[in-house]
């Protein structure tokens, strides 16, 4: 007990502990609220130099991201994909997100056929939101 001597208070028997849990929750909190509403970014894969273009329109949603190397392999969600199976991956990824378009980034050394082919896919599979990605987009 805290004795009153000449208006002041005798802390010797007084706990001067910190309490840090009120602290610990807020901080806890806020890292949820970070975590829940931080954009994540979709990566392709594998690493792509895309084309120049002279034209260009930013694509807000994005549900399916399709990378096609220099080589001709075909990745989908950080995974290579063969050219038969293109066309249910995309189906079960854009079904995850009907909302977003598709987005393909080829490589400026990838084959046109390879191009095609995942075009193919997705015209068979109803997408009409499709685009392919530039130099200069991000």
């Amino acid at each position: 007990m805290a004795i009153k001597r000449g208006g002041r208070f005798s802390g010797r028997d007084e706990d001067a502990d910190i309490n840090l849990t009120p602290m610990l929750d807020v901080v806890f909190i806020m890292l949820i609220f970070f975590i829940v509403t931080a954009t994540f970014i979709k990566q392709p894969g594998t690493d792509i130099i895309r084309p120049d273009a002279e034209t260009k329109e930013r694509k807000p949603t994005v549900s399916v991201l399709v990378a096609i190397n220099a080589g001709g392999e075909i990745w989908i969600d950080k995974k290579r994909v063969d050219v038969a199976a293109v066309g249910a991956t995309i189906e079960r990824l854009h079904t995850e997100n009907p909302k977003g378009g598709l987005v393909i980034q080829a490589d400026r050394q990838a084959k046109y056929h390879k191009l095609k082919a995942v075009l193919d896919a997705a015209r068979s599979v109803g997408l009409t939101e499709v685009a392919i990605s530039t130099e200069g987009d991000n």
